[in-house]
């Protein structure tokens, strides 16, 4: 089984950058990010929050996992233990959050998340959207999750998930993982018709947009990637409730597509079978990494935009089994006609 993605274990190869576009005029990217996304119903505030502890969002029992995700993915086959290869929110015990819940929502009190007709167009199912590229509306094939599974506002994302674990999640929704086109066109499409976006944002990277740059942040100990086991007891998952960052958010109100975790999501190659992918950063993304090559210098990460194609731990979809304490997903689902 691999341990770790290329995030993590090395610089990945060079990728071609998309062209350079010329940026608009400089705004608030929360204010930019409203004012872009399509018009929602938003019902995030309609329930008083006090709790406002990050460590309590922090979900430590299959009892409470089962009861965020649903009555839909209650499986018995699947193991929602905490430790290596289960499904749950990384080890409570080196994991390090900042913002709680009661902040991450007033945070989100004007934005809209699904409208009535988003809804229905996603077949009724809550916090989707359709997307479509330049043809129009009229032209969306697919939908795609608003926030990182599972797919509530305010709650930390799942982590500790194989692409074949997180499939079968998907499937038990009515859904599927996204494909890497879908992710790209979500990222970076303008729901007007407008130019394509280099990062979801816009078009300049800005690491306090997302949840990034948070490699060391209350780390208690050195990250151990030796083996599984010593991943789980010392790499902390630093995440955020989804939908904490407002300005980290698609045109088409899809949040949290950099940083947070890194997704899984599927390709299909040239012999036609369906692979899956990890694509997107977490929460430990910096543009540059300070640390000495064996050639002197310094090396910088990957290029975090829209269309980035790192091929980082292509596996067959149904054998699938790469897991790690960075890593989660988000579904994806039919579109029904306007």
């Amino acid at each position: 089984m691999a341990l770790l993605s290329s995030a993590c274990a090395s610089s990945p190869p060079a990728t071609t950058a998309p062209p350079a576009q010329t940026a608009s005029p400089t705004e608030s990217l929360v204010d930019a990010a409203v004012n872009a996304a399509p018009p929602i119903d938003a019902d995030v505030d309609a329930t008083p929050v006090v709790d406002d502890d990050p460590e309590s969002l922090h979900l430590d029992s299959r009892d409470a996992l089962l009861a965020l995700t649903g009555d839909a993915v209650a499986f018995s086959r699947f193991d929602f233990g905490i430790g290596p290869a289960h499904v749950n929110q990384g080890n409570k015990a080196v994991a390090h959050h900042t913002i709680g819940r009661r902040t991450c929502l007033e945070g989100l009190k004007g934005a809209t998340i699904q409208t009535a007709e988003q809804r229905a167009r996603c077949n009724g199912r809550e916090n989707m959207v359709p997307v479509w590229g330049k043809a129009g509306a009229s032209s969306a094939s697919f939908c795609i999750d608003v926030f990182e599974f599972p797919n509530e506002a305010c709650e930390l994302p799942f982590v500790w998930t194989s692409p074949s674990e997180a499939e079968k999640l998907c499937e038990a929704k009515g859904e599927r993982l996204c494909s890497q086109e879908e992710w790209m066109l979500a990222c970076r499409a303008d729901p007007d018709g407008g130019r394509d976006r280099v990062y979801a944002y816009g078009d300049t990277l800005d690491l306090r947009a997302c949840n990034t740059d948070k490699s060391r942040v209350g780390r208690k100990t050195p990250c151990d990637l030796r083996t599984l086991d010593s991943i789980w007891r010392t790499c902390t998952t630093d995440t955020e409730p989804s939908g904490a960052f407002p300005a980290c958010r698609s045109r088409f109100g899809v949040f949290d597509m950099h940083g947070n975790v890194a997704e899984i999501m599927t390709r299909k190659d040239y012999d036609g079978v369906v692979y899956s992918q990890l694509k997107g950063s977490a929460f430990h993304y910096v543009d540059l990494v300070k640390k000495p090559t064996d050639r002197g210098g310094y090396y910088t990460k990957y290029p975090d935009h829209c269309n980035f194609d790192p091929r980082w731990h292509v596996e067959k979809l149904k054998e699938a089994a790469h897991v790690n304490y960075h890593l989660g997903f988000r579904c994806c689902g039919a579109v029904a006609p306007p």
